[in-house]
């Protein structure tokens, strides 16, 4: 356990986490709906601070990051928890586990830095559970690598406080946002949670930080795929955060308490891409599926393919070291860095004792 931020007491004696608009209250020993923000005396601990489900080497673009050192590989992992309540959750066993000795890896930020540079990862990531749960383990973890000279990624939901989410992204240098759907009834009904929060969180990402900010939409038949929710969605990401911010157009498959549901077809993903470029956004991929024009990178200015990917698989690059095309030397959005030999789609478990050894 590690001592939580973000928390007051209140007048009737339970003690309310500030982290994320759950604004849980608890009583001596109670945890939040996230379930590892426990209530301990009159304070609040972090219970999985230190402890992993695991760790995987995968390449950047598994994110999804499409601009953020692409070919790269990242060092990804976990903990356990979250707080929203998406039944189409793709993550179900880590996310929604209870389970704390899911946890197997004792793994110290400095643990985790070294693990990274000697598997000659050019990022970690903060995924597969939602890392604003674990913020404070996971800043440390960032704090740690950025002495080695490694990114730090968060891969989230975005659902946070103001106060806490300064504080927490100003450790980040990349961050993917899981933007669930485009109505509030959405995220209410079927994330338990608001639209709004998530909003804000973008804007902020994108207009006050330097935090690169990639956008992930799931779609899942006949609950956000309509054409006017994803028009909807894409107008207000132009209108709000310009037309550069990647959109990723990701395939649903029935899992979780979704199973009646069934899986998205590409055709919908396809579409998806098409109402998004004639809103005016630059860059929009599909992913889960083998779609090389939807998920390779296109030049906004000269329409040339820049970075051709499928799957996670890169082909051809014409981008410099700068992030220009080769082609016409416009700039493209991100983070770009001289091009070498790619990481590839595998996708690598690894224990973290063995990478530090």
């Amino acid at each position: 356990m590690g001592p939580a931020r973000w928390w007051h007491r209140l007048p009737d004696g339970r003690v309310q986490c500030d982290l994320c608009p759950r604004d849980c209250r608890l009583h001596e020993g109670q945890r939040g709906l996230c379930f590892v923000r426990q209530r301990e005396g009159d304070a609040m601990v972090l219970t999985t601070y230190g402890r992993s489900s695991g760790f995987c080497v995968d390449p950047v673009e598994k994110k999804p990051l499409n601009h953020f050192y692409p070919g790269t590989s990242i060092l990804s992992f976990g903990t356990a928890g979250c707080n929203l309540a998406c039944k189409f959750c793709q993550n179900w066993d880590i996310s929604k586990s209870r389970e704390m000795d899911r946890l197997q890896d004792e793994a110290s930020p400095q643990a985790i830095a070294d693990a990274a540079v000697r598997l000659a990862c050019k990022s970690v990531a903060f995924t597969y559970n939602d890392p604003v749960i674990f913020a404070e383990y996971a800043m440390d973890i960032a704090d740690a690598c950025h002495e080695k000279g490694v990114q730090a990624v968060a891969v989230t939901a975005g659902y946070i406080h103001a106060e806490p989410r300064r504080e927490f992204y100003a450790k980040m240098d990349a961050a993917n946002v899981d933007l669930k759907a485009f109505t509030d009834d959405f995220y209410h009904r079927v994330c338990g949670g608001r639209l709004q929060p998530v909003l804000d969180t973008l804007v902020y990402l994108v207009k006050e930080t330097n935090v690169w900010t990639e956008i992930t939409t799931l779609l899942i038949p006949g609950k956000n795929d309509s054409d006017e929710e994803i028009h909807a969605e894409c107008q207000w990401i132009r209108d709000n955060l310009g037309a550069d911010v990647p959109l990723h157009f990701s395939a649903f498959h029935p899992d979780w308490r979704m199973t009646d549901v069934a899986a998205t077809a590409p055709g919908t993903l396809t579409r998806a891409r098409e109402i998004a470029q004639l809103a005016g956004l630059n860059y929009v991929y599909t992913g889960n599926v083998h779609d090389a024009r939807g998920g390779s990178t296109y030049c906004p200015s000269c329409e040339s393919m820049l970075i051709e990917r499928d799957w996670y698989r890169i082909g051809a690059y014409h981008v410099d070291e700068h992030g220009a095309c080769k082609f016409c030397g416009t700039r493209l959005a991100g983070r770009f860095e001289k091009f070498g030999r790619p990481f590839g789609p595998r996708r690598i478990p690894v224990r973290l004792a063995q990478a530090v050894a």
